[in-house]
Protein backbone atom coordinates (compact mmCIF):
# COMPACT_ATOMS: atom_id res chain seq x y z
CA UNK A 1 0.00 0.00 0.00
CA UNK A 2 1.35 3.41 -0.91
CA UNK A 3 1.01 6.60 1.08
CA UNK A 4 2.36 9.45 -1.08
CA UNK A 5 4.82 11.48 1.01
CA UNK A 6 3.90 14.87 -0.51
CA UNK A 7 0.29 14.71 0.66
CA UNK A 8 -1.32 15.51 4.02
CA UNK A 9 -3.90 13.22 5.64
CA UNK A 10 -6.93 13.48 7.93
CA UNK A 11 -7.99 11.07 10.66
CA UNK A 12 -11.06 10.34 8.50
CA UNK A 13 -8.80 8.98 5.70
CA UNK A 14 -8.95 11.90 3.27
CA UNK A 15 -5.82 13.11 1.50
CA UNK A 16 -4.98 16.73 0.68
CA UNK A 17 -2.64 17.88 -2.09
CA UNK A 18 -1.64 21.54 -2.16
CA UNK A 19 -1.58 22.96 -5.71
CA UNK A 20 -0.70 26.63 -5.49
CA UNK A 21 -3.73 28.53 -4.14
CA UNK A 22 -6.00 25.46 -4.10
CA UNK A 23 -6.01 21.97 -2.62
CA UNK A 24 -7.18 18.72 -4.20
CA UNK A 25 -8.96 16.24 -1.90
CA UNK A 26 -9.74 12.52 -2.16
CA UNK A 27 -9.82 9.38 -0.03
CA UNK A 28 -6.79 7.25 0.73
CA UNK A 29 -5.81 3.87 -0.61
CA UNK A 30 -6.39 2.46 2.89
CA UNK A 31 -9.95 3.88 2.98
CA UNK A 32 -10.95 2.48 -0.39
CA UNK A 33 -9.48 -0.94 0.47
CA UNK A 34 -11.51 -1.02 3.70
CA UNK A 35 -14.71 -0.02 1.85
CA UNK A 36 -14.46 -2.55 -0.97
CA UNK A 37 -15.81 -1.96 -4.47
CA UNK A 38 -17.12 1.61 -4.80
CA UNK A 39 -20.40 1.77 -6.74
CA UNK A 40 -21.48 5.39 -6.23
CA UNK A 41 -19.91 8.70 -5.21
CA UNK A 42 -22.00 11.69 -4.07
CA UNK A 43 -20.15 15.01 -4.19
CA UNK A 44 -21.13 18.65 -3.55
CA UNK A 45 -21.50 21.37 -6.19
CA UNK A 46 -18.91 23.90 -7.35
CA UNK A 47 -19.40 27.04 -5.27
CA UNK A 48 -20.44 25.16 -2.12
CA UNK A 49 -18.60 25.88 1.12
CA UNK A 50 -17.18 23.04 3.18
CA UNK A 51 -16.21 23.12 6.85
CA UNK A 52 -13.39 21.14 8.40
CA UNK A 53 -14.54 17.90 10.05
CA UNK A 54 -18.06 18.13 8.58
CA UNK A 55 -19.46 15.82 5.87
CA UNK A 56 -19.22 17.02 2.26
CA UNK A 57 -20.40 13.92 0.42
CA UNK A 58 -20.43 10.15 0.57
CA UNK A 59 -19.13 7.03 -1.10
CA UNK A 60 -21.22 3.90 -1.45
CA UNK A 61 -19.61 0.50 -1.73
CA UNK A 62 -21.10 -2.95 -2.04
CA UNK A 63 -20.67 -3.17 1.77
CA UNK A 64 -21.70 0.23 3.13
CA UNK A 65 -22.25 3.96 2.67
CA UNK A 66 -19.56 6.17 4.23
CA UNK A 67 -19.56 9.92 4.76
CA UNK A 68 -16.70 11.99 3.37
CA UNK A 69 -15.41 14.48 5.93
CA UNK A 70 -13.79 17.76 4.91
CA UNK A 71 -10.18 17.85 6.07
CA UNK A 72 -10.17 21.66 5.75
CA UNK A 73 -12.63 24.53 5.29
CA UNK A 74 -13.07 26.43 2.04
CA UNK A 75 -14.96 26.98 -1.20
CA UNK A 76 -15.28 24.24 -3.81
CA UNK A 77 -13.88 25.33 -7.17
CA UNK A 78 -13.94 21.97 -9.00
CA UNK A 79 -15.67 18.59 -8.65
CA UNK A 80 -14.52 15.38 -10.32
CA UNK A 81 -17.50 14.68 -12.60
CA UNK A 82 -15.76 11.53 -13.93
CA UNK A 83 -16.70 9.76 -10.69
CA UNK A 84 -20.40 9.96 -11.63
CA UNK A 85 -19.86 7.50 -14.48
CA UNK A 86 -16.75 5.75 -13.14
CA UNK A 87 -16.92 5.37 -9.34
CA UNK A 88 -14.50 2.44 -9.69
CA UNK A 89 -11.70 5.01 -10.15
CA UNK A 90 -11.75 5.33 -6.34
CA UNK A 91 -10.57 1.72 -6.10
CA UNK A 92 -8.29 1.78 -9.14
CA UNK A 93 -6.56 5.12 -8.68
CA UNK A 94 -7.34 6.83 -5.34
CA UNK A 95 -4.56 9.43 -5.67
CA UNK A 96 -4.76 10.25 -9.39
CA UNK A 97 -8.03 9.68 -11.25
CA UNK A 98 -10.24 9.61 -8.14
CA UNK A 99 -9.62 13.06 -6.68
CA UNK A 100 -12.99 14.30 -5.49
CA UNK A 101 -12.97 18.07 -5.06
CA UNK A 102 -10.67 21.06 -5.44
CA UNK A 103 -11.02 23.71 -2.74
CA UNK A 104 -9.84 27.28 -2.15
CA UNK A 105 -8.90 27.02 1.54
CA UNK A 106 -10.29 29.64 3.89
CA UNK A 107 -7.46 29.05 6.36
CA UNK A 108 -4.17 27.59 5.10
CA UNK A 109 -3.06 26.80 8.66
CA UNK A 110 -5.62 23.94 8.68
CA UNK A 111 -3.47 22.13 6.11
CA UNK A 112 -0.44 22.24 8.43
CA UNK A 113 -2.50 20.59 11.19
CA UNK A 114 -3.15 17.51 9.03
CA UNK A 115 -0.98 14.41 9.37
CA UNK A 116 2.14 13.73 7.35
CA UNK A 117 2.37 10.44 5.46
CA UNK A 118 4.45 8.99 8.31
CA UNK A 119 1.90 10.02 10.97
CA UNK A 120 -0.98 8.66 8.89
CA UNK A 121 0.77 5.31 8.35
CA UNK A 122 1.44 5.06 12.08
CA UNK A 123 -2.24 5.71 12.79
CA UNK A 124 -3.56 3.06 10.40
CA UNK A 125 -0.95 0.52 11.53
CA UNK A 126 -2.05 0.97 15.15
CA UNK A 127 -5.68 0.29 14.23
Amino acid sequence: MTTPKELRYSEEHEWVKTEGETVRIGITHFAQSELGDIVFVELPEVGDEIKADEPFGSVESVKTVSELYAPISGKIVAVNEDLNDSPEFVNESPYEKAWMIVVEPSDNSEIEKLMTAESYEAMINEG
